[in-house]
């Protein structure tokens, strides 16, 4: 070292920290001792002086005793200022000792006042040699360190705080660092802080983290695709090497730029986007740019990429930089035109691939097929590799088929497939693509034969759903037909009825005219009953279902079906134990059950067996019947068992079609299958036939088991008592645009006396109610009316007077009315419905409002 840092490196002796900080309670009541012996010798003394003085002066021998008594006060209080000072100085001592930093403290001299135990453990210092040459000795083996060093204790020496970071070599263990920092302590001149701390923890993680960003750098600059990044002027501010190589340049020329500076984006675009900022790399800019582009490099390169671009705002509003990635598309372009080329030489049959591959030799053999073909027909491949293809279809396909492939392998390439079926066993539907395979080099018929690859479709399950979408679209529109035919149908009849019951008022039995009006009303109400059926099959009837019990339905018809199938056919029932129960109408399932019954009893014209049984069903897995899945669940299962002529192959997909009947003329409407087929199915149930011509047929009923009690019909709503008063009174308004039905209506309330107001379209109703609608107790609407509706009519009744009592009046079901919103349908009556009828409901309405 040199002169000027000498005075630093003499050797001192170094007290320990408590001797430093202060002497031990013993020694400071040595002092106390020493202080109170001062104090008694003063006394002494001044008890001496005080004998010549009193005898003299009284006044004199007082300030004596005062002078002693201030000196001995003076020397107790010092002895107290040196207590605490030592105890603040071994708090400091403890403090600085426990630090794992080293530390040491040198006076204005140089000396060393205090090292404690890190400095020792981090130095290897001894009491031996003075603390900075332990330091000093540590940093002598390298000389760059020694320098630093050295530097280090000038700046100190010349009053100003310093800080190094200095290798610290070691036997076998590599290198560790020291950060030694001295800091000069204000008000003592000369006297100095050192610390010493081991940071080679900290050093080796900054290296691994500066050879893992070497390592992301690399990888950013090198990556196989281009990054860069541009300002709010479109000038580069990071280019990675990939793309500056694919520019013809390097980063520097795009972000540097030389005399001119950086580079623009636009610059190494062949046809930047017009009117558009600086940054974009597309027409209409935007946050989120992707894209292919044109990108045009320095030395006139020209090639296609695809970018990704992220626009980044600044949080002053104004700047703007880009994170844009490039992929350079000629690479892939390149491998596209080699596989465009590939595919046009002969492609092996994909083992993996979901539909039916096999390539056809020029004999017209299968050389190979893949497993979903073996699959499709239901064989392996030892059993047809090498067999003409054509032995693979049904015996009617084989000749179309020969002439499609004999086509293809003449060169001709037919734009459709040609639809097929397969002799897998099964009735196998499939669509038959073929294409001829020319000898290639490398490819399969290389001895200059014409292949064929073959793609076969399994159109199977497709043929199935299309056969019943037609019957559900055929059904759908039939039973739209019937729906509409009995709306117009229920106002006529209902006219019929009502005019024949007003007719009754006047005619009473044993009058001429009597039997007359009974048998238009009679035909009418069995017009009605079909009308009904006809509701029935297109599922718009009006139902009331109840949770019942099959059994105990069918105990009930018990008597009525043995009378319906006569003496010569036998009936049996079969119930099974714990039959769920069923939510359905009553009179509707015993009408389904009495269709079933009079259609076999039809069918067993010479005797024959009926056999009934009821059971619980359970569907595991969706059932695919026919052209209906029935979901999987719990039913409850009744077959109707015949012994009958069956019925052949060919009407079993008709026979629930409405007016459908292979009976004679005037046997039979043809509406009792549909009507059993549309309640069935209006119930959430579902019917399946089986028939053998000349042994008999069963029907299935499969109704959805309901958890439940039964409840019994007599439970239901209480029906008018027979002869009761249907007389009332009130005001009506009466709206139908049914001339015939409003007239007889409006005629059979006035005779029970009422007011009847009439009205025949909506528009005119809300006329004669008013602005407040008072004066009217009840408002009898049609349901389907020309420009506004019934429940139209309703809503704007109610919004005057939201108590006004409404009863709908349709040939429609009630269900319908679910389809407008906002009107709560409490009372519905269905058409066509007689006097009574309308005379009961209307009387049970006005009594609820009383």
């Amino acid at each position: 070292m040199d002169d000027a840092s000498s005075s630093f490196l003499d050797g001192t002796r170094v007290e320990s920290p408590a001797e430093w900080a202060g002497h031990t309670p013993e020694r400071s009541g040595g002092v106390l001792a020493t202080a109170a012996l001062a104090v008694l010798i003063l006394a002494g003394l001044a008890a001496m002086g005080a004998g010549l003085v009193l005898d003299q002066d009284p006044v004199g021998w007082v300030g004596v005793v005062l002078a002693v008594l201030g000196i001995a006060g003076l020397v107790l209080r010092l002895g107290r200022a040196r207590q605490r000072l030592s105890h603040v100085g071994s708090l400091l001592g403890g403090a600085l000792e426990g630090v794992p930093a080293g530390q040491f403290v040198c006076d204005g001299n140089g000396r060393a006042v205090f090292v404690n135990a890190a400095f020792r453990r981090l130095t290897g210092w001894t009491e031996d040699e003075s603390p900075i040459h332990a330091l000093a000795r540590q940093f002598a083996a390298d000389a760059d360190s020694a320098g630093e060093f050295r530097r280090l204790l000038d700046r100190v020496r010349g009053g100003a705080a310093g800080t190094v970071e200095l290798p610290v070599p070691t036997e076998g263990q590599g290198v560790e660092w020291r950060r030694v920092q001295a800091q000069p302590i204000d008000g003592h001149p000369g006297a100095i802080l050192w610390r010493v701390e081991d940071i080679t923890a900290r050093r080796e993680l900054e290296q691994v983290m500066q050879r893992e960003q070497t390592k992301l750098a690399d990888f950013m600059d090198n990556a196989p695709i281009g990054f860069f990044s541009v300002d709010q002027d479109g000038h580069f501010l990071f280019v990675n090497a990939t793309l500056a190589k694919w520019l013809g340049c390097t980063p520097g020329d795009l972000v540097d730029g030389g005399v001119g500076g950086a580079r623009r984006l636009h610059e190494v675009l062949a046809n930047p986007p017009a009117n558009s900022a600086p940054f974009d790399l597309l027409e209409g800019g935007g946050l989120e740019q992707r894209g292919d582009v044109a990108m045009r490099g320095l030395n006139g390169r020209r090639f296609q990429a695809s970018v990704a671009q992220t626009v980044v705002v600044g949080d002053d509003g104004r700047t703007v930089h880009t994170r844009s990635v490039v992929r350079d598309l000629t690479p892939e372009r390149e491998w596209q035109e080699a596989l465009r080329l590939s595919e046009q030489r002969f492609q092996r049959f994909f083992e993996d691939a979901p539909i039916g591959i096999a390539r056809v030799d020029d004999g017209g053999r299968l050389a190979e097929c893949n497993q979903a073909f073996l699959a499709l027909i239901g064989t392996d491949a030892g059993s047809v590799i090498g067999r003409p293809i054509t032995d693979l279809f049904v015996p009617a396909e084989r000749a179309p088929v020969a002439e499609r492939l004999s086509a293809v392998q003449g060169g001709a390439d037919p734009a459709t497939p040609l639809e097929v079926r397969l002799s897998g066993g099964r009735d196998l539907v499939a669509q038959l693509y073929a294409r001829r395979l020319d000898s290639l080099a490398g490819g399969v018929g290389g001895d200059g034969g014409a292949d064929l690859m073959l793609h076969f479709i399994d159109m199977t399950e497709r043929k199935g759903l299309e056969a019943q979408f037609a019957q559900s679209q055929k059904m759908q529109a039939v039973g739209q037909l019937a729906g509409g035919v009995a709306h117009d149908f229920n106002n006529l009849l209902t006219a019929m009825i009502g005019f024949c019951d007003l007719l009754l008022l006047r005619h009473k039995p044993g009058d001429q005219s009597f039997s007359d009006i009974m048998q238009i009303k009679q035909n009418a109400n069995r017009a009605a009953n079909l009308v009904r059926q006809l509701l029935a099959f297109s599922r718009q009837q009006t139902l009331q279902p109840r949770i019942l019990s099959v059994t105990d339905v069918l105990a009930e018809l018990a008597n009525l079906m043995r009378r319906l199938i006569g003496e010569n056919i036998e009936l049996k029932m079969l119930h099974g134990r714990d039959i769920g129960f069923v939510k359905v109408d009553q009179n509707q399932l015993e009408q389904v059950i009495i269709n079933l019954v009079v259609n076999a009893r039809d069918a067993m014209a010479g005797g024959g067996r009926l056999t009934i049984v009821t059971s619980n069903h359970t569907v595991d897995q969706p059932l695919r019947r026919e052209h209906e899945t029935i979901p999987a669940g719990d039913y409850v299962s009744i077959e109707v068992i015949d012994t009958g002529c069956g019925i052949p192959k060919e009407n079993l997909q008709r026979i629930f079609e409405p007016f459908f009947s292979t009976k004679e003329v005037g046997s039979g409407t043809g509406l009792g299958l549909s009507t059993v087929y549309g309640i069935v199915r209006q119930t959430g149930g579902f019917v399946l036939v089986e028939s053998v011509v000349g042994e008999g047929t069963t029907f299935t009923i499969l109704l959805p088991r309901h958890q439940g009690e039964a409840k019994r019909p007599d439970q239901g709503e209480p029906r008018e008592r027979r002869g009761s008063d249907l007389t009332g009174s009130g005001t009506i308004l009466l709206v139908e645009d049914e001339d015939a039905v409003r007239v007889f209506s409006a005629r059979a309330l006035r005779n029970k006396g009422y007011q009847v107001l009439e009205a025949k379209n909506g528009e005119a109703a809300l006329q004669q109610i008013g602005a407040d609608g008072t004066g009217i107790d009840l408002l009898i609407t049609d349901v389907v009316m020309p420009q506004m509706d019934g429940p139209t009519l309703a809503r704007h009744v109610r919004q005057k007077r939201a108590d006004m009592r409404v009863i709908f009046i349709s040939g429609y079901a009630e269900d319908r009315l679910g389809d407008i919103d906002g009107v709560e349908v409490a009372h519905f009556l269905p058409k066509p419905f007689s006097l009574k009828q309308l005379a009961s409901k209307v009387k049970e309405v006005m009594r609820e409002g009383k």
